[in-house]
């Protein structure tokens, strides 16, 4: 009898353990209610650790961390066999994506992945994510406990845990005892750049499948390890909107299946039951689209998940209380309420359809690989695109899983060719790469480099085009035909290094945005250089435009130390290298002309700050700290004044409005500064503040209205039903252009006679009529991809994207397109580095 009273007690200490009967609220462990206040993320963390180390059913894992050095971390519950069995589970999960070899053998259990605060300000998600753990994890809850026999779920409460914490310490800081809902108080207007962006200032959520970020990384790595069967994405929009969620809205991408539509359907409509229970309303079909597959909806789409994007009404300026245009006043905490309903109730209906998510979801990659949806059967990738461009390929293909080999075929068969935007015949060559549709990864290949992406409607919410052999500068070709792929590699690109004795000059190409690192290196090192404009010829071998030209002439006070330099950064950077014993050219200019410009080092400023894009500016500081190397000076918008900027010979602008930075008596100080020498860098919005301006030759193009009178007054009397058809011909929301390159230009060095570029800025601006005309549209018909309205297109004939206006000693370059937009687009960081180090030299 005492042994079972002791095994007894010993039981029930056991389950105290087990099932965490005192578990904490999130109330009681952070020691006020939610909803009253914005809680820091290393408290958040400590939550989900504190119930992870309450109950053996819930685990945690950091996964990575931030650039600021905050955790990164996912949360596993589920029933305690499924947790004990979770490593059974997840190879049973991938082995149904064909992703790794062999047939499931447990049982199958739905993987619902939650993913909260991808916005920083949208910060109502995380609050949700620690009720919903609670309520999910909750010993005495039988209805979630009843689900967690069917499902895992997946729980990440912060994704971008450096910008939350930029908006919760603010908010906590200005807000007073009690919120004040009037939009007047300052807890409603949050200072730039906001919490949305993460340290870079880049928007996570439209990151998904370029990974430049470190918390997409590091994610994204572990999401590959599971491939859920849903994800839910929480969100947040302005405050009077209603809750919207799934099923999602038009364009829905070709590739998304009838059971990926119809099971959005289903969720959305049991959200829909506990809404109307409580009388909140909710709207669905509308403004968030399945087409750009970078989203936190889309991309886990395209890998074969139900993804859905969840936004509640709130954002940075819904604050702890606000005021809506209803005049009711929505709280933080009636917004935790809304996220938390359609969270357990996604959990729900997973768990009870768990069997044939399932089984759709393998069904989804049986098709990938056996009989894929797609009008390409391959892509062939030439071996004989730059080794540097193949890298990038071969880093994406991996990161994607996205399988590839080697085909042996010389016989010619049709392709669309990328570059032209042709048909041709077109046979396999040694070294080439070949991807094809037959694989598990199929939907995304199709998303990722199929040359037109098919919308059903124009109205989008985001770019439309971003294939992959325009996005890296490939040379490449789609075909319908299925090819043999074969097992291979990309073939690994030998450095050529023809250095031999004491010689007189290096010689580095100027191609690729590895070459400007290889040049930003060096410049820090205090090697002097110079660059060749005109092609040359020396010890029988031919250099372009941009060659870097290294003299021992400048840098002998080094002695030894410039050759182990030289070298020594050739060799970290992979870059050929090459020399000569004479400056003494057999064709072109000798080293010592004055044709060979001697390579000023640039000395940097961006603007930051009000009026400047955060986004924009965050693409050009990350590009420059993280891509480059290279170091700058941020100056706030409000500080430019009191700047001296003769320590500076180069001024960025970022997309943005510079009225404030810059009043009348300001730009005629910028104006004698660049005629001093210096150098301005305008993108996008930015050439705002010089297009017409006095001084300044850029001008805006102006259409001719050609409309017959007949037709104007069809317009004026549109039909109010019609209004959105209206101005169809006047979109333009990211597509691809070809622009016409002059390459002989510094600002075009390293480039073909033509580029691809991804457009977002419908402004069109004529050729400068006394500047040099870099990158230029010459015809509507240069629209080569993405949705983009006739209205634009014509007017963006004959117009010119990347331009440099000399002005005294300095420059002024204007850049139409950002070429750095979302850190994705790597063909086009060229001409940034070119205007940064080649232009005006």
């Amino acid at each position: 009898m005492k042994k079972i009273l002791l095994l007894a007690l010993s039981l029930c200490l056991v389950s105290t353990g087990l099932f965490g009967q005192s578990l904490k609220s999130p109330d009681e462990f952070l020691g006020y209610e939610l909803g009253t206040r914005f809680t820091p993320h290393h408290k958040v963390v400590a939550y989900y650790e504190y119930v992870a180390a309450q109950l053996s059913n819930v685990k945690t894992e950091r996964y990575g961390q931030t650039n600021e050095l905050r955790p990164l971390m996912v949360a596993y519950l589920s029933s305690q066999e499924n947790m004990d069995n979770w490593e059974q589970i997840r190879t049973d999960n991938l082995k149904r994506t064909h992703l790794i070899d062999g047939d499931p053998v447990g049982p199958k259990k739905g993987i619902v992945w939650l993913s909260y605060n991808v916005h920083g300000n949208e910060a109502n998600s995380t609050e949700t994510s620690m009720k919903t753990l609670y309520e999910l994890a909750r010993p005495d809850n039988s209805e979630a406990k009843a689900w967690l026999e069917n499902t895992v779920v997946v729980m990440d409460p912060c994704i971008n845990p450096d910008g939350r914490d930029r908006y919760a310490n603010w908010i906590n800081q200005v807000i007073g005892t009690t919120p004040n809902p009037s939009l007047d108080a300052k807890e409603h207007q949050e200072p730039w750049p906001g919490g949305r962006p993460n340290h870079y200032l880049f928007d996570l959520n439209r990151d998904w499948a370029w990974q430049k970020q470190i918390e997409s990384q590091q994610r994204m790595k572990l999401y590959n390890t599971i491939m859920p069967h849903v994800h839910v994405d929480f969100h947040e929009q302005g405050f009077n909107s209603p809750y919207y969620f799934a099923p999602a809205a038009e364009p829905i991408h070709e590739q998304v299946t009838d059971w990926q539509r119809e099971f959005q359907d289903m969720i959305g409509r049991n959200h829909a039951k506990y809404f109307d229970e409580n009388s909140w309303l909710f709207f669905t079909k509308e403004s968030f689209d399945i087409l750009y597959p970078s989203y936190g909806d889309s991309y886990p789409m395209y890998n074969g998940a139900i993804g859905m994007t969840y936004e509640q009404g709130g954002h940075s300026m819904g604050g702890v209380a606000v005021e809506t245009e209803e005049g009711d006043t929505l709280t933080l905490a009636d917004r935790i309420a809304h996220h938390h309903t359609t969270g357990m109730s996604t959990v729900e209906m997973a768990a009870k359809n768990s069997e044939r998510m399932v089984d759709e979801f393998a069904t989804y990659f049986d098709n990938a690989v056996n009989n894929p949806k797609a009008k390409y059967k391959t892509y062939v990738i030439r071996g004989t695109n730059h080794p540097d461009k193949l890298k990038q390929l071969e880093q994406f293909l991996k990161t994607h899983q996205i399988a590839y080999g080697t085909g042996s075929s010389k016989k010619g068969f049709s392709a669309f060719d990328f570059k032209t935007g042709e048909d041709g015949s077109v046979s396999i060559e040694n070294g080439d790469i070949l991807i094809s549709a037959n694989q598990p990864k199929a939907v995304l290949v199709q998303a990722f480099f199929e040359p037109k992406t098919y919308a059903s409607i124009n109205d989008t919410y985001d770019i439309t085009a971003w294939s992959v052999p325009y996005m890296l500068g490939l040379e490449a070709y789609a075909t319908e035909m299925e090819i043999p792929v074969s097992e291979g590699e990309f073939l690994q690109h030998e450095r050529q290094v023809e250095v031999s004795g004491t010689p007189a000059a290096y010689l580095a190409k100027w191609e690729t945005l590895q070459d400007a690192k290889f040049l930003g290196d060096l410049l820090e090192a205090d090697i002097k250089l110079r660059f060749a404009v005109e092609e040359f010829t020396v010890a029988g071998r031919t250099y372009a435009p941009g060659t870097l030209i290294i003299t021992r002439k400048g840098n002998r006070h080094m002695g030894s130390k410039f050759d182990e330099i030289v070298k020594g950064k050739a060799a970290e950077l992979g870059r050929d290298l090459y020399a000569t014993p004479t400056t003494f050219v057999d064709g072109g200019k000798d080293f010592g002309s004055n044709n060979v410009p001697f390579m000023h080092k640039p000395k940097i400023a961006v603007l930051r700050g009000d009026g400047v894009s955060s986004l924009a500016f965050g693409e050009f500081w990350y590009f420059m700290e993280q891509e480059l190397g290279y170091p700058i000076t941020m100056i706030d918008t409000d500080a430019i004044g009191r700047t001296d900027m003769s320590n500076y010979n180069v001024l960025v602008l970022p997309s943005g409005s510079y009225g404030r930075a810059f009043n009348e008596s300001q730009m005629n100080d910028l104006k004698s500064w660049i005629r001093g020498g210096g150098k301005v860098l305008a993108f996008e919005r930015a050439i705002g503040s010089f297009a017409g301006k006095d001084g300044f030759q850029l001008k805006r193009k102006t259409s001719d209205d050609k409309k017959s009178d007949e037709e104007k007054e069809a317009d004026a009397l549109t039909p109010y039903a019609d209004r959105g058809d209206k101005y169809e011909d006047f979109r333009l929301p990211g597509a691809i252009f070809k622009l016409k390159v002059d390459n002989t230009h510094p600002m075009g060095f390293g480039y073909e006679d033509t580029y691809f570029t991804i457009k977002n800025n419908s402004t069109p601006y004529e050729y400068l009529p006394n500047g040099w005309n870099v990158g230029i549209i010459e015809s509507a018909e240069s629209h080569v991809a993405g949705v983009a309205g006739e209205k634009v297109k014509e007017n963006l004939g004959k117009s010119v994207v990347f331009g440099v206006e000399n002005m005294g000693g300095g420059a002024v370059i204007y850049f139409a397109d950002n070429p750095l937009f979302r850190a994705f687009w790597e063909n086009g960081k060229m001409f940034v580095a070119n205007a940064l180090f080649m232009v005006g030299q």
